[in-house]
């Protein structure tokens, strides 16, 4: 497998080179032009004042004048004056000779009255000079100025347009506008991704390789009668990788992959996100075999037949309805694979989840211990570690419930907590506090907390990991009330209520003002729910006020050391009994939050189900 370097060395030398762009020899000489026809005003004439030419006629300099079109004043100099003061100087050119000589050598605005003119003509005859008058009809300076204005006009809307399109490339030109917006792999370019990227994951990685070998190898299936699929989705909730996954496709296929995101086909413009469908299977059908993805999907596929007042968008569905028919309509669509990744698939219309458009629905979940841990190793390669401190399985066990972004936060923030102390090399501790970073948020160094508020913390959090070592169901620590309302309305496990689930799977009622069921049995639901909330409370405080002395031992050993770990624990409540899933779960983090928000302990023990830091 190639290296980075080799790779984008690879790409730069394939990069087609930039052609010379002759617009720009059109541009300069527009420019020339306007610069002859509107800078030089007067040609080689100087302009003067009235009161200048009124000084030329008594002193006899002027030979004749000329007025143009009722306005301009043309001053013409005798000869034997030209070379005299003040002519020679102010006259352009130190030396008057050629066309020069004979004139015009000034011009004036004589202004719009009959007054100025007569004045002008009654000057002439008083020291008998020529008077004339003359009609210039200057086309060529007329026409200019349209075709500037013009020019100028359609220059705006191109500018005006070009934004709303996006900028430049596709899609980004006034008459590309429904071309497709996508970013194109192929001949080379690679997003430098492979599946040796990605961590963990691995029934995913499966399914997709299937598919990147297929379209390598697709004789081999063929032969067997059997057919690719046509999509797969990808879902899951955020960070987990779905979007590295076609990342990985896209560096490991050999086939054109077009990689865009829902919202590319979003426009204000009616009728632009259908055309940028139609455009982008025609383009992938013409490189067949090819493969196209789709990240938030859910922008453009959110079920339809919504009134306008719930949320439904005719040009929305529009689009959706062209790429309904694109996947798999009448037309035949052989070598393009689809590839879709959202983590909303209930809010995804029913007909583009069915079978012949997404085949297959490829689940991208929490990773687990032993994903964690391989996660973590990826991760951990660029930094500078403390190898004799840091342990990748004590690092995993830490991080329960954490996606593959969250556990790139925490080694990138261990990174950075290291180098704001101005170490050497990353520790056990810089990780430690970057989990307490990202789950707690930012410790509060200036904010004083009273032995009296320390004391009743750390009972707190004594009490959330004594019930948890000593119930074997109680890890993860329930989220009580949303836990306790699946119970009843979706899992069946109320005897008053029975075995019906009130969810709706499709996400058709996600919208409405009404509930699935009536009034009565809401009231009935509720209170189901506050009998097993207050029963589990009721439980709960059994349970410690039973173990009373072990809770004072726990707390006061928590307000010494401030962080303990599960061997505390047994040493104080003895070995369970029972055996945890990934034996991870065992007790959730615990601390006396030195300095961090009051109520962080209840988010840390939520959010973190258990690891081998304890408290």
């Amino acid at each position: 497998m190639e290296n980075n370097e080799k790779r984008n060395e690879r790409n730069e030398k394939e990069r087609p080179k930039r052609s010379f762009n002759f617009y720009w020899i059109y541009g300069i000489i527009i420019l020339v032009i306007l610069a002859i026809n509107l800078f030089q005003v007067g040609g080689s004439m100087t302009k003067i004042d009235p009161s200048a030419y009124q000084s030329m006629l008594e002193n006899g300099d002027v030979r004749r004048i000329v007025v143009v079109n009722d306005q301009t004043v043309k001053v013409f100099i005798k000869e034997d004056r030209l070379q005299k003061e003040p002519h020679r100087d102010r006259i352009k050119g130190s030396t008057i000779s050629g066309p020069n000589i004979q004139g015009p050598h000034y011009w004036f605005n004589a202004g719009s009255s009959n007054a100025a003119k007569d004045e002008l003509r009654e000057d002439a005859r008083k020291y008998d000079v020529p008077f004339e008058y003359e009609t210039q009809d200057n086309w060529g300076r007329e026409i200019l100025n349209w075709v500037l204005f013009f020019g100028i006009m359609i220059a705006i809307w191109m500018f005006v347009m070009r934004r709303m399109g996006g900028g430049g490339g596709p899609g980004g030109q006034i008459f590309n506008i429904g071309k497709s917006r996508a970013q194109v792999f192929e001949g080379g370019k690679s997003t430098n991704v492979t599946f040796n990227d990605v961590a963990g994951l691995a029934e995913a990685k499966e399914e997709l390789q299937e598919i990147v070998d297929f379209l390598k190898n697709p004789k081999k299936y063929t032969d067997l009668g059997a057919k690719i699929p046509k999509g797969a989705l990808l879902v899951g909730p955020p960070g987990t990788g779905k979007t590295l996954l076609a990342k990985a496709i896209a560096g490991e296929a050999n086939v054109p992959f077009f990689s865009l995101s829902g919202s590319d086909f979003v426009e204000m413009f009616v009728g632009v996100g259908a055309s940028r469908v139609r455009d982008l299977f025609k383009q992938a059908k013409e490189k067949a075999p090819a493969i196209i993805f789709i990240d938030e999907i859910d922008a453009i596929g959110r079920a339809r037949g919504r009134s306008a007042s719930m949320g439904a968008n005719d040009e929305r569905e529009n689009t959706l309805n062209q790429l309904l028919t694109e996947m798999d309509g009448f037309g035949t669509n052989s070598g393009v694979i689809i590839l879709g990744a959202t983590n909303r698939a209930d809010v995804l219309d029913r007909a583009l989840m069915r079978a012949g458009r997404f085949d297959r629905q490829i689940f991208v979940d929490m990773p687990d211990l032993n994903e964690r841990k391989e996660i973590l190793k990826v991760h951990l390669k660029p930094l500078k570690l403390d190898t004799s401190g840091i342990d990748v399985d004590f690092l995993a066990k830490q991080t329960p419930g954490f996606s593959g972004a969250d556990i790139a936060n925490i080694c990138n923030e261990a990174a950075l907590i290291a180098a704001r102390r101005k170490k050497q090399k990353v520790e056990r501790q810089d990780f430690l506090d970057a989990v307490d970073r990202v789950i707690g948020g930012l410790e509060k160094k200036n904010k004083i907390i009273t032995a009296e508020e320390k004391q009743a913390i750390a009972y707190h959090e004594a009490g959330h990991a004594t019930v948890s070592w000593l119930v074997e169901h109680a890890s993860p620590l329930e989220k009580v009330t949303k836990q306790a309302y699946a119970m009843v309305t979706l899992y069946g496990l109320n005897e008053k209520l029975g075995n019906i689930s009130y969810y709706d799977s499709s996400g058709q009622n996600e919208y409405s003002f009404g509930k699935p069921y009536s009034e009565e049995t809401a009231r009935t639901i509720d209170e189901e729910v506050s009998k097993i909330v207050e029963g589990q409370y009721g439980r709960a405080k059994e349970i410690l006020v039973e173990n009373k002395d072990k809770l004072t031992e726990l707390a006061t050993k928590l307000l010494e050391k401030e962080v303990i770990f599960k061997e505390d624990l047994t040493k104080i409540f003895g070995k369970r009994s029972w055996r945890s899933e990934e034996d991870e779960t065992s007790s959730p983090e615990m601390h006396t939050n030195n300095g961090n928000e009051a109520d962080a302990p209840d988010e840390v023990t939520e959010e973190r189900p258990g690891g081998e830091e304890v408290a």
